[in-house]
């Protein structure tokens, strides 16, 4: 698709603004007018922030392409007034995780958790940049979860631009590995979900127009098999084939699903041998799994194991293995009270909130899990993540900035309590 240029990009936006429902006069029910007013005066400014930041590739693990998107985003934050800090991520090979905070005169306490990494290689923005065809923005990450992040900068400056101090303080944590279960940010998410009353996150919201009030849990399950090379011609008897015995060991996998709302395990990374001419001696496979549930994730773990024990292949050894990337968040009360206070707001807007769940895991979880409610899907609305057709809904982007800053709002008005 051949990108237009921003000229041409903020002069669609105009068109669109015009032609779109989401985006024209509100129906009734009215919304706070003068909040409204500011989220669409801030819409060109915001895509085309979000054009900058999806321009720059910044993978999991891409350490120069995630400072590059850290100091165009800290810059603006800076501007606003934050104070902004640089926490080192807390494992090696990682980039920097940015926390900014706003103080104003009240007492509410307020976390918005977003990351920057994404899944795609270096040259995917090259191949792919931000682009705007009808009513879609397309590029790597620009809904997962970068246009989350833009989002919520954007709404921190509108805020700001109100003179609206209400609220305790506002922490904006700008994490750069959660899309490998955010092994460089776990102390510091757990430091900061315990020191705030709530906390808001900016993945994407899902279609036609849902935020999200349960997520799954993520892990991988490795199995490696240990067996003997050999030569595969002369003398492929002497051999253990530990490729044979792993397809052996992936059958324990045929029952569980690979699609659904609840367990779900799926085979996604296969590896074995070194030459075609060498009996394996080595071979790993690796098992996404996602639960609703922890109970289901162990059954499966115990599965393993039990098949482990018994190889098909003499001489070969089998080891089982699990990597937590997060756990499930489950649908609660105090999600659910949250939601509700998002509905009104959107109602405001005469427009209908949905509310579900997916399979893909986030912070969320962990604020749960220390007892501080959490709130997911706060972005804009997208779809086809993690694959380069990924989509936002324009129609979705001022409506969902709305929606983020009335609701930081009302939390400053009526903090909720935590559940520790």
């Amino acid at each position: 698709m051949r990108p237009h240029t921003l000229l041409t990009t903020l002069a669609l936006l105009a068109t669109t603004a015009l032609a779109s429902p989401a985006l024209s006069a509100p129906k009734s029910p009215k919304p706070d007018a003068k909040i409204w007013a500011a989220v669409q005066a801030a819409q060109a400014g915001q895509l085309k922030l979000l054009e900058s930041v999806v321009n720059i590739d910044s993978g999991t693990g891409d350490v120069e392409g995630g400072r590059k998107v850290a100091a165009i985003l800290a810059a603006r934050l800076k501007a606003l007034g934050a104070t902004v800090e640089t926490h080192a991520a807390e494992i090696d090979g990682l980039p920097e995780n940015t926390v900014a905070t706003l103080t104003g005169t009240g007492k509410a306490r307020i976390l918005i958790i977003g990351h920057i990494d994404t899944v795609f290689g270096p040259g995917t923005a090259a191949k792919r940049p931000f682009s705007v065809s009808g009513e879609r923005l397309t590029g790597p990450g620009v809904g997962d979860e970068k246009g989350g992040v833009v989002q919520a900068i954007t709404a921190l400056e509108i805020l700001q631009g109100q003179k609206f101090k209400g609220y305790g303080k506002i922490t904006l944590l700008i994490e750069t590995s959660e899309e490998r279960g955010s092994p460089g940010t776990r102390n510091l998410i757990d430091a900061l979900v315990k020191s705030h009353d709530v906390e808001l996150n900016v993945e994407p919201g899902d279609s036609p127009d849902l935020i999200t009030v349960w997520r799954k849990g993520s892990a991988t399950i490795n199995i490696d098999v240990k067996g003997r090379a050999a030569h595969a011609g002369v003398a492929p008897q002497d051999g253990r084939n530990a490729a044979v015995e792993l397809i052996h060991q992936l059958e324990t996998l045929t029952p569980f699903p690979k699609s659904g709302t609840g367990l779900t395990a799926n085979l996604t990374i296969l590896q074995a041998g070194s030459r075609y001419n060498i009996i394996p001696e080595d071979a790993r496979a690796q098992i996404n799994v996602r639960v609703r549930q922890d109970s289901d994730l162990e059954a499966l773990q115990t599965a393993f194991e039990t098949s482990a024990r018994t190889p098909s292949i003499p001489d070969t050894k089998v080891t089982i293995t699990r990597e937590t990337s997060f756990p499930p968040l489950p649908n609660n009360a105090g999600t659910d009270a949250l939601a509700e206070r998002a509905k009104a707001i959107y109602a405001g807007l005469g427009l209908t909130l949905g509310t579900g769940g997916n399979g893909g895991a986030s912070e969320s979880a962990l604020a749960h899990l220390a007892g501080t409610p959490a709130l997911d899907g706060l972005g804009p609305v997208g779809g086809d993540f993690h694959s380069e057709k990924e989509w936002v809904d324009l129609k979705s982007v001022t409506p969902r900035t709305y929606l983020l800053t009335k609701l930081i709002m009302d939390l400053a008005a009526n903090t909720p309590k935590p559940n520790r």
